[in-house]
């Protein structure tokens, strides 16, 4: 067949040839690729402006990743030869880009739907094609119809819940975003309760001369207060107080901000001249990495954004993990999204997919934290399953790299309120309600505890904040947790039956304190209760360890789920009281040995 000149850049471009043999076969007729319901939480309110513009992102099949996955588990088995061998980023991006033919029935349908070569841009293994076109044009590509959807908090999403794709094309492309994923990727945070209001003189009712100079003899006793948890307290209880960074710079540690939040460096010296005030310098010199427009103000907030809350989620990560890990130095990753409409009053400012933004950067990036911290998900079941399992998939990649990625469990517990407790297939079937990414077996999910002696499974009645946990829907339990989950879900004794899937990749699979969390923001503080508290803590734990092996000349932790479940348990503390209510019940309950309230419970340092 003949080739034209811009089909034969492209040839070159992807590495890819075109001859007469070539497997580009000839257009086939449109069939529906993908359907999504519209969560309980969502409504349409008006179409979608046809000149607006979408950042699409389109997933081709990735050729190996079978290999890749089994990679990643053999340098994460503590028993296997190749334990801590990890994989580098060329070495990933073999294992996934996609194949020749792949490649090539995409871009093909792409040029004939008036797409140019100059138009795409490429992850650094080519699994991934990003365009930005009209809506309408991307309404015609996939066979469908945009509109904005408003959120009961009132934030909106142009999605489109069902899409189409030529039926040739189904087998080589996984996802195509955005288009039917109602991801919002809140904070897990529950409350926020100025001191004031709770009527103490004293910020958090610890001694000054404490905090400035603590013995290293300190009991949990004289360091923690039920309260108010403050570093001083983390540190004791968790057994770091006595540590010293061996090798900070090499030893690094991330967190992740989403919709438009930073970490306010003037509130977090404020923090950390209060409470590890040897460490205040490091408020202004910790790393910022802005990406796709993230937010990064500095200035105070107006009178809009201290009403929503802006920067408590950020602050309350940094100043928990530098409130911990001081000298090893933090990557704040501040993800945005370019606007997708010419601003109105009607449109949203923000179409794009969090964790594909976020994702597609790191994994382009060389040099990362050895842990990252997150404290943002959703409900499982308000993303497709197709999507789900493709940003599953880029986290393994992360995992196979040696990085360790820690997510919050949640705060409502099984899912929340009864009336939320419902399928959204359209049957409206009572249901617990797991969360996204936590189902995801490459990830490690951090519950939360309260109280010190002995620690119980975090629940506030002041504000509904409850320790998540629970089975995923859409992804099975990975053989890592074979030995544990089954009995687990025998000693329930039928408990819940129908209500949740038995066979589901099954968390928590660790804990950390999460309640009353000394946090300081807008200049005074307040106290936070959240897995959002509980993540960057047990991420700065973590990372303390990996300080410790990298010294040795060892490897970093990395994907962290096949060493806990084989091995790593045994430096946690057994959480054994406590339940993860919701959905009308009370829940799972915390007893002896793994549990779906605290997992393996918390970190203890010197284990």
């Amino acid at each position: 067949m003949l080739v034209s000149a811009s089909r034969l850049l492209l040839t070159l471009f992807v590495g890819s040839v075109l001859v007469s043999s070539s497997p580009v076969r000839s257009r086939s007729s449109y069939a529906v690729k993908d359907s999504h319901n519209v969560p309980k939480k969502w409504s349409r309110v008006a179409e979608a402006p046809l000149d607006g513009t979408i950042h699409l992102e389109i997933a081709l099949k990735q050729s190996q990743f079978d290999q890749l996955e089994r990679h990643l588990y053999e340098v994460s088995d503590p028993d296997h030869q190749r334990y801590g061998n990890h994989l580098s980023t060329e070495e990933v991006d073999e294992l996934v880009k996609p194949s020749d033919v792949s490649s090539n029935l995409v871009h093909e349908w792409l040029f004939d739907n008036g797409i140019e070569q100059d138009q795409l841009n490429y992850s650094p293994a080519k699994d991934w094609i990003r365009v930005s076109l009209p809506v309408g044009h991307v309404e015609t590509l996939l066979d469908t119809k945009y509109s904005i959807y408003r959120h009961v908090d009132g934030t909106h999403l142009v999605r489109a819940p069902i899409w189409s794709l030529p039926a040739h094309l189904h087998k080589h492309i996984d996802t195509i975003q955005p288009t039917n994923s109602f991801f919002k990727g809140a904070p897990r945070k529950s409350n926020v309760m100025p001191v004031a209001d709770l009527g103490e003189s004293s910020p958090a009712n610890v001694r000054a001369d404490l905090v400035a100079s603590p013995p290293p003899d300190l009991s949990v006793a004289q360091a923690c207060n039920v309260s108010a948890v403050t570093p001083l307290c983390l540190r004791t209880l968790y057994g770091t107080l006595n540590y010293k960074p061996q090798v900070p710079g090499k030893n690094k540690v991330g967190l992740t901000n989403y919709l438009m939040e930073t970490n306010n460096r003037s509130d977090v010296f404020l923090f950390l001249q209060k409470y590890r005030p040897e460490a205040a310098q490091e408020a202004y010199q910790f790393k910022f990495e802005i990406i796709a427009n993230g937010d990064n103000q500095q200035t105070p907030d107006n009178a809009t954004q201290l009403a929503a809350g802006k920067d408590l989620e950020g602050n309350l990560d940094a100043e928990t993990i530098i409130g911990i890990d001081y000298p090893t130095p933090l990557i704040a990753f501040n993800t945005g999204g370019s606007p997708p409409f010419k601003p109105d009053a009607n449109t949203p400012t923000d179409t794009n997919e969090p964790y594909l933004v976020w994702v597609q950067y790191v994994l382009a990036q060389k040099n990362l934290p050895q842990v990252i911290s997150t404290s943002y998900g959703d409900d499982e079941q308000t993303v497709p399953e197709s999507y789900a399992r493709r940003v599953c998939n880029q986290f393994a990649q992360l995992g196979a790299r040696g990085i360790s990625l820690l997510f919050a469990s949640g705060d409502s517990g099984v899912g929340g309120d009864p009336e939320v407790c419902i399928t959204n297939d359209g049957k409206n079937t009572s249901t617990f309600l797991p969360s996204f990414p936590d189902g995801c077996p490459f990830v490690t999910s951090v519950g939360a505890t309260k109280n010190f002696n002995p620690e119980v499974a975090a629940f506030d009645a002041r504000n509904g904040f409850v320790s998540g946990g629970g089975f995923s829907n859409y992804f099975p339990r990975p053989a890592y947790q074979d030995d544990v989950i089954p009995a687990y879900v025998k000693s329930l004794g039928g408990a819940y039956k129908g209500l949740y899937n038995r066979n589901g990749r099954a968390y928590p699979d660790i804990a950390a304190q999460g309640q009353l969390y000394q946090t300081v923001w807008n200049g005074r503080d307040v106290r936070l209760d959240g897995t959002s508290a509980s993540t960057p803590c047990a991420s700065a734990i973590l990372s303390l360890v990996n300080d410790a092996l990298l010294a040795e000349g060892k490897s970093p932790l990395g994907f962290l789920n096949p060493w806990l479940y084989k091995k790593g348990y045994k430096a946690f503390t057994d959480i054994t009281s406590g339940n993860s209510m919701g959905c009308g019940t009370d829940g799972f309950p915390a007893q002896t040995g793994w549990d779906a309230v605290t997992g393996f419970g918390t970190p203890f340092f010197p284990k």
